[in-house]
């Protein structure tokens, strides 16, 4: 059962970061679950035509994420949030690598499952929102091997003409990811501190580089 969940976890974060993959730059002034909805197809062509991504090149899905999901993510408050409090203190020098190591650590952990994300089918439900809402909450339902999984983002709006919503974290099977990487880094952190964190997270992505470095398949 425990294997199962995980594999449905799995599945369904790797689908939303293979959605983010898909994103495009001219998203900017669609209602947040009509972006969402829009993008999640867009997605499953993505992954059906690039057989980079299909075979998990890590190489070509950095290559996409600095491309595409960069411009359409609040990256520096997932990261912030992420590490918590103690995020105020940080130099610029460690926030810039706090970011940079925790971008690597989200595209190469899940880079080897992305060929998983195919063959799935995605419902977004209604939006629960205000019209002047600036936060929202759109939940899906993925649909494909096994029981189906809920997968929710929540979004901010951005301030300035045509600036759009951007995604600041996912929740996958009811758990907030960005929420379970703050109770990692805050042991990390209240054990060796920014710069502790910084090197844990460094060594974690040498790891998965090298379990990742293989030729993919064409």
């Amino acid at each position: 059962m425990k294997k199962r969940l995980f594999n449905q976890w799995l599945l369904a974060l790797t689908a939303s970061l293979s959605l983010l993959v898909a994103l495009p730059v001219q998203a900017a002034d669609e209602a947040p679950d009509a972006l969402i909805n829009r993008l999640t197809k867009e997605a499953l062509d993505t992954i059906q035509a690039d057989k980079a991504v299909q075979a998990g090149d890590v190489s070509r899905i950095i290559a996409l994420v600095d491309e595409q999901v960069m411009p359409h993510l609040n990256f520096q408050r997932m990261t912030a949030s992420a590490v918590g409090p103690a995020w105020r203190q940080a130099s610029p020098e460690q926030r810039k690598r706090l970011e940079a190591e925790f971008k690597t650590l989200l595209v190469r952990t899940y880079a080897g499952a992305m060929s998983q994300a195919k063959n799935l089918s995605f419902n977004v439900k209604p939006l629960r929102a205000a019209a002047d809402d600036k936060e929202v909450i759109v939940r899906t339902l993925i649909t494909g091997r096994g029981d189906p999984v809920q997968l929710d983002y929540r979004l901010e709006k951005t301030p300035g003409v045509g600036a759009g919503w951007k995604i600041y974290n996912l929740n996958v099977l009811g758990v907030w990811l960005v929420d379970t990487y703050r109770s990692q880094f805050a042991q990390e952190i209240n054990a060796k501190g920014l710069d502790g964190l910084i090197a844990t997270l460094s060594e974690r992505n040498k790891s998965n580089a090298a379990a990742n470095a293989k030729p993919a398949k064409g």
